[in-house]
């Protein structure tokens, strides 16, 4: 059964309704999922954050979803990506505060779908991030930085046929940064009828990459 914890976080604006889930058994990393676009009814209940949120407590991960300000409970009001930035910081510092007890910082993984993965590339600049996961990301409305110094790994999810994100936006991101993009052929911005493959993309980079850290240290 999924132990599942529900807190306010202390944010810049405010605080910020946050979901806890614990692994069932020692927490291998920190993941913190970011939601799209609060003004177009955006929100940790999106159904790729649960998609996200599911794949890294499978891996064993403590997983956080939260409402960015202005949403659900959160207190605040929408500040055009760059407050959502500081939302995202203020709940990552306050989760490391709680479960960071060992000698070591857990691993983090910042992951964010559309809107909140524009804001998690933000983010990374700051919070160095051991992986991010950004499906659809709204790079281009966000104008956001590149990303290839500030995580050792990064995967990149797009549907090609996105009409919100349109893949070629987020090719002409990530082709400077030589990163590579995971296209799913059919797919559109939702992933309608492809949440199985984007969760098994998902599940796949984490066991690879932790595979290979466990290799190579």
């Amino acid at each position: 059964m999924l132990n599942e914890q529900k807190c306010f976080v202390t944010g810049p604006a405010g605080r910020l309704e946050t979901v806890i889930m614990l692994p069932e058994g020692p927490p291998c990393g920190l993941a913190v999922v970011a939601h799209p676009h609060p003004l177009y009814q955006g929100s940790m209940d999106n159904k790729i954050v649960y998609i996200l949120s599911r794949a890294f407590i499978e891996q064993q991960y403590i997983t956080v979803k939260f409402n960015f300000r202005g949403v659900g409970a959160s207190e605040g009001s929408y500040a055009d990506g760059k407050g959502e930035v500081e939302d995202v910081i203020a709940v990552t510092r306050a989760m490391r505060e709680q479960y960071d007890t060992g000698p070591e910082p857990l691993p983090l993984i910042l992951a964010g779908f559309s809107f909140g993965g524009g804001v998690q590339a933000h983010a990374a600049q700051q919070l160095k991030p051991h992986r991010l996961v950004l499906v659809a990301p709204s790079v281009e409305r966000l104008h956001a930085p590149p990303v290839a110094d500030h995580a050792q790994h990064i995967l990149v999810i797009q549907g090609d046929q996105d009409t919100i994100v349109p893949l070629q936006s987020v090719l002409h991101w990530a082709t400077p940064q030589i990163l590579p993009v995971t296209v799913i052929p059919g797919a559109e911005h939702f992933f309608h009828g492809k949440l199985h493959v984007l969760k098994n993309i998902i599940l796949q980079h984490c066991a690879v990459s932790q595979a290979t850290a466990s290799l190579y240290p």
